[in-house]
Formats: structure tokens, sequence, C-alpha cells
């Protein structure tokens, strides 16, 4: 199972999808019910408006739980089953077959239905697009970008510095003023979460994502370039990032909710599209369930692994809702000694450059409890001891506080664990015994339980 049809299929038996069928428009209204199923079952939208018999599918990687499910694994593995594919990438093998796309000489960007999510959106985006690309080395990268739709043959592309970055400026150093792409656009789950992981450059992230499916990924190439791609994407658009031509990009609502700022960012020339029979058109929401899942996903796994260097025993990291998924962590660990968490603090800015807070935990504490954090941070840490402040460091460019075009930043660490010169006892909560006969007298009555504390 490689393909977002199969995943799909798999999605429908689980009763795990939603069908809504009443038309709307992809200008604003596809978006809005969007954000109110968010962190649900998987949408399909049967009825688009604007484009009659198009489907389009959402909220497919909304869920820690259903990635699990893509990848035939407990979700206390996905960290380790991202590592290991990170660190032992698998080469997909060729597929061979090329029936199943039809080629459109004459086509128009607007044929496809991207979406217009918030009303002061610079245009139309497609979000859900992987760039795969063959670099003047040779080297094969495939990330994830926003794609602006400027007219009918041109994209803009927000590149930051990571290894498409680089792609375009080794290229510019070669004196290329142009460098061919592919955009693919309706994938499996697997080859979403390996495009946004961080992988090194020179690892093919396809092969990453092959890992991560156990070697049921196969490629074939583009028509034009011969850029190796995932044999059953939805929409292939093939073309050319214009190194020396740059445009507005933006306002587009990034990961924190807010409006990123206006950028020029290069230009995208579309050269050749190829649609796969009925293709399905796959959306995510910016700064939904699904954007801040894949974008932080793989750098949980990423920060669980430097940490683990640090310290002795690591229980589990969480990129919190609260912080986009993406800029504060919660480590839960066994402490061996007093200096471990700073150390830990440390290894996780040095893991994630983006990363504004961390805080560190005991081992009782389950990390996306916020009552439970809240409780450890009252009784465990003291304001004056255990906090790190680091200003002047690397931050986002999506932080709206931060100086957005140096990527400066403050960061903050703080230390909720025990200290172990005190009886552990006093920061052990109280535990009330629930006899049998207590469950017999209770029965049916309704009861709630808040934050870990029953």
């Amino acid at each position: 199972m490689s393909s977002l049809r199969e995943f799909l299929a798999e999605c429908e038996a689980r009763g795990e999808t939603i069908h809504i069928t009443a038309p709307l428009s992809v200008n604003l209204e596809i978006a809005a019910a969007m954000k109110i199923l968010d962190e649900g079952q998987v949408l399909i939208f049967e009825d688009v408006r604007e484009y009659p018999g198009r489907l389009i599918v959402a909220n497919l990687c909304a869920t820690k739980a259903r990635i699990s499910h893509a990848l035939k694994i407990e979700e206390a593995m996905l960290h380790r089953k991202i590592l290991d594919a990170l660190e032992n990438p698998i080469a997909p093998e060729p597929d061979g077959g090329r029936g199943e796309y039809t080629a459109k000489s004459t086509f128009n960007l607007q044929e496809i239905p991207a979406l217009r999510h918030f009303e002061n959106d610079g245009g139309r985006y497609i979000t859900g697009g992987v760039v795969a690309c063959r670099g003047v080395d040779g080297k094969i990268n495939a990330s994830i970008h926003r794609l602006m739709v400027v007219d009918g043959r041109h994209l803009a592309i927000r590149i930051v510095p990571r290894h498409l970055f680089k792609m375009c400026r080794d290229a510019e150093a070669t004196g290329e003023s142009r460098l061919p792409i592919a955009i693919l656009i309706g994938l499996h789950p697997a080859v979403m979460v390996a495009a946004a992981a961080p992988a090194p450059y020179g690892v093919n992230e396809f092969a990453v994502a092959n890992a991560l499916l156990n070697g049921e990924l196969s490629l074939i190439p583009t028509e034009r370039y011969g850029i190796p791609v995932p044999s059953k994407t939805e929409i292939i658009l093939e073309g050319e990032i214009l190194l020396r031509e740059y445009v507005d990009e933006g306002p587009f609502v990034d990961l924190t909710g807010t409006y990123d700022i206006v950028r020029k960012q290069p230009l995208i020339e579309v050269s050749d599209i190829y649609l796969r029979e009925a293709f399905i058109y796959q959306a995510i929401l910016p700064s939904g369930s699904e954007h801040r899942i894949l974008m932080g996903l793989p750098y949980e796994a990423r920060i669980r692994e430097a940490v683990a260097r640090a310290v002795p025993e690591v229980r589990d990291v969480y990129l919190t809702p609260g912080g986009c998924g993406w800029f504060n962590a919660r480590i839960s660990l066994r402490k061996q000694a007093e200096g471990d968490p700073k150390n830990a603090i440390m290894a996780a800015f040095g893991a994630h450059p983006s990363l504004k807070s961390v805080v560190i935990l005991d081992e009782d504490v389950e990390v996306s409890d916020d009552a439970m954090v809240e409780w450890a941070l009252t009784t465990r840490a003291q304001p004056s001891e255990d906090i790190i402040i680091i200003e002047g460091a690397r931050g986002s460019s999506l932080d709206p506080s931060a100086d957005q075009e140096k990527l400066l930043t403050s960061k903050i660490g703080i230390d909720a664990t025990c200290p172990m010169d005190k009886p552990i006892e006093k920061f052990k909560r109280a535990q009330v015994k629930v006899t049998e006969q207590v469950r017999r007298a209770l029965g049916d009555v309704p009861h709630k339980r808040r934050g870990g504390h029953a």
C-alpha cells in the first residue's frame, strides 16, 4: 500500500472518512469546513463548485494515530520508525509502467482546484505539494513548499534556507538560470512525512519514504526531466524554478495561524502537467492539525534522538499544539544527575533551531497533559534556579515576535524535575485507594477525570 487511493480505501474500511456532498467553493468555503472539522476524520469533498466531478481530500495526516495506521505500526513506535527510516533509507525500485497518466499539451494552472484559505491570502495556494528536484550535483531532494498560483503557467514558491535553497544557489554558481523540478500532489502519508523530515543533505527522501513503507514504494521518471517520483502520484507538474525572477509571495497564514510577511520569492514556470484519471486533489489547511503534525512529528523524533545522546533515558517528546506543533517542546526523562535537564535543554535546542521553549519533566508526568505539566511547573521548579534564557539565538521566520529577517529570537528552557537533594516523597501526588466496594457504590454515577487529578 503506497498510494493515496489505497490509503483512502483503508480509511474508508475503518470508518475514518466523512463525505461532504453539499456544493462548496474553493474560495474560502472548503477551507472553512476543513477548519471546523480539523483534527478529525479524513474529509472527502465531492461537490467542488468550480470543478464539477473533482474530489478534494483533506485531514489525511491530521492525527498521529492515522499516520501510525498508514505505516502499520503502534503509535508509540512512530518516533523510532522515523529515525530508523532516516538512518536506513531503502532505494525504491523503478515502477516500469507509465499508463496511468494523461499528459495535457494545453493547460492552465487554474484547472487545479487549489484553495484560497483565508480572506487576506495573496492568492490561491497549493499546500500539499511535494517539490522534487535533482541538483547539479545529482542529488535528489523532496520537500514540502507552499505554492501560490500566480497565473495559468506560474507559481511563486516559498523557499527557506534548507536543501532546495542550497540546490538553487549551487545551480546559480554554475551559471544556470533555471532549475528543473517536479511538483507532486496526492501522495501516501509516508511520502509526506518523509518529505517533511530533517534528512541530511544527499539522503533521498523517497528512499526514506520507502523505508517507512517497508520497501513498497516505486518510482517513475518524469517525462521532460527524468526526475524520479512516486509512481502513483495523482498530479505531476513539471517545470523550472526561475533562479533570477522573483515575485511578491503572500500574504499567507502559516503555522502560527498569523499572516506571514510578504517576501520576494522565486517564480516557477510550469511546462507540463500529468493527471491520473479522475485525479484526487490533496489539500492541507494552513495552521491546522495536519500542518502541525507533518512539520512537527519528524522533529519530535530528531529531538528525541539528540536528547537521548545527552541523558541516559528519555521517555517522551511532545511539540505542543499551543506552540503550533513547532516552537514549544516538552520532554520527559529519568533524571540520574542534577545536570541532566540542562543538558537535555541544550540538546533539544541544537536538534531543532526553531524551538523557542523547552520544558523538562520527570517520567511520571504525561507530556501531553496540560494540567499535569502545569502542576509540575508549580511544584517542582524554582524560577530563580531552574530557568535558562538564551538571547540572540537563531529562531524561526514564522515567529511574528522574532526578527523575521535576521531569524533572531530569545529562548527559554525550564527544568521542572524533582530536585535530588530533597526527599522524593515531597513531590509525589497523593493517591486515593479505590476499592471494589467503592466502585460498586458508584455504579453508573457519571464522573470525570481532569488532568490526572482524579
